[in-house]
């Protein structure tokens, strides 16, 4: 393998070479910033190109292990960081006009980690604006495209990381999840991620002027985006180092103990009354018989009802929104997220006042009933979407796009407002009329298990093998 070819590997493979020093970290980061500058024109997906700086970062690390230092977990690993998260000397934006200005004073605990373990920052990725769409477009940076083709949204609001980490812009891509926005990107683009479990990753924003409303505290979380679950278990354990500026970050080891017997999972395919596209069930058979093939104890059974509960988180952060954000909504958005928020307050109607209160309180009756049942199933194999994955500006067609785009993704915002951890992997590419996708399920699991449900993500990977492969055959094929 060639310089010019080290942009493909994975960040596991990158490390057993850079580590024992057989490629520098110089190399590997310039190998993938010409990947960047090749094909990142298409898709728009890093809004702020970080070459200069990456390389003279890659270069100090050099020397430092040059000189006897020893190289961190991630040593020389290319990474992205998404554009609403504070790195030091650059524009937070978080997609809007009004924010092009707002440069961060220092690191968010996430790049702080990253780049302690030995990650170099190559870009920036794009998200909509406010970081409040399943779809990733805006006035500032414009939109971002999905390598497979531009039938299919790159997902939101981590959409310009997703579409980077697939096309072999960086081996890692930070984003954060509110009620989707890793599994969304995965999903789209045909990636892995875990969204972590409330606590897991520290998180803070120096340049914010005032601390985030409740919800927004305990259902958003930081995480990473990646082309093999095997690098998830490579970098989570650097991502999730404590930083005493998130008071309510808890330090538990990424890996935890090991279970006697079968891991149970419990298997469902129920949609809650929306239609179960073929090529969706087909994913969810195969996701199952690779659990199965791999030892786990698969069983088909009916989970505590998800749809009430995550209807319900969902409706209470709307209710936070309209309080807390509305008002920076109206005078600083577009007009197109001004219409979407509308229709979001129709789908989600938003709880508010009095009953807002007796809604955060029963969050804890869905919790309790959701560890209950995971002694028995700490794992729950489930539909991250009942359908392939819509198409660009799908969520801009009024009621009918925000409900398809969002009102039927109850898994994926279930689990935010549990704070339980949650992975999505691919686990079959269909050919559907406007062309190829990748279709994820998602694998939910008992608080503090993220490592099992990437284990188990990674059990599927095995069946399926990783998308990037035909993804890249498909993007030499186009150009």
């Amino acid at each position: 393998m060639t310089i010019r070819d080290f942009w493909r590997l994975n960040a596991t493979d990158l490390t057993n070479l850079t580590r024992k020093g057989e490629i520098s970290a110089e190399d590997a980061i310039k190998s993938s910033i010409d990947r960047l500058h090749q094909v990142n024109p298409d898709l728009n997906a890093v809004v702020e190109d970080l070459s200069t700086e990456a390389v003279s970062h890659a270069r100090e690390l050099d020397n430092a292990v040059a000189g006897g230092a020893e190289p961190g977990p991630l040593h020389g690993v290319p990474v992205t960081i998404k554009i609403n998260v504070d790195q030091r000397g650059h524009a937070t934006t978080n997609g809007v006009v009004a924010l092009k200005d707002v440069i961060a004073p220092d690191d968010a605990p996430v790049v702080r980690n990253l780049q302690n373990a030995g990650a170099i920052v190559i870009g920036r990725t794009n998200t909509p604006e406010f970081s409040f769409r399943a779809d990733t477009d805006n006035d500032l940076h414009g939109r971002t495209y999905n390598p497979w083709g531009r039938h299919i949204s790159p997902g939101g609001s981590s959409g310009g990381a997703g579409a980077a980490v697939m096309a072999g812009i960086g081996a890692l891509a930070h984003g954060n999840d509110i009620g989707g926005s890793l599994r969304f990107p995965a999903a789209a683009n045909g990636a892995v991620t875990v969204k972590p479990g409330l606590g897991r990753v520290p998180a803070f924003n120096p340049s914010q002027k005032v601390e985030r409303g409740l919800l927004a505290q305990s259902m958003s979380v930081q995480g990473l985006i990646t082309r093999s679950a095997a690098d998830l278990h490579l970098s989570m354990p650097s991502l999730i180092a404590a930083d005493p500026r998130d008071p309510f970050h808890v330090a538990v080891s990424w890996r935890g103990d090991k279970t006697d017997g079968p891991i149970k999972v419990a298997f469902t395919k129920n949609t809650y009354g929306y239609d179960l596209h073929p090529e969706v069930d087909k994913a969810l058979d195969t996701a199952r018989d690779a659990l199965m093939d791999a030892g786990y104890d698969v069983q088909e059974v009916n989970t505590p009802d998800v749809f009430e509960c995550g209807r319900g988180g969902y409706r209470a952060l709307m209710g936070e929104v309209l309080t807390l954000l509305k008002t920076d909504i109206e005078a600083a958005g577009s007009q197109t997220i001004r219409d979407i928020f509308e229709v979001y307050f129709q789908e989600f109607p938003p709880i508010t006042g009095t009953e807002l209160i007796g809604m955060l309180a029963k969050r804890t009756q869905y919790a309790r009933e959701w560890a209950l049942f995971m002694l028995d199933y700490p794992l729950i194999l489930s539909p991250f979407l009942p359908q392939p994955f819509f198409g660009p500006d799908r969520d801009t067609e009024g009621p009918e796009g925000v409900h398809e785009v969002l009102g039927c993704a109850v898994y994926s915002y279930a689990m935010n407002f549990l704070g339980l951890p949650a992975a999505s992997v691919p686990a079959r590419l269909a050919d559907l009329p406007n062309g190829p996708q990748p279709i994820n399920v998602q694998i939910a699991a008992a608080r503090w298990r993220e490592d099992m449900a990437v284990d188990a993500a990674a059990a599927i990977e095995a069946r399926v093998g990783q998308m990037c492969l035909p993804l890249w055959e498909r993007m030499d094929q186009v150009n």
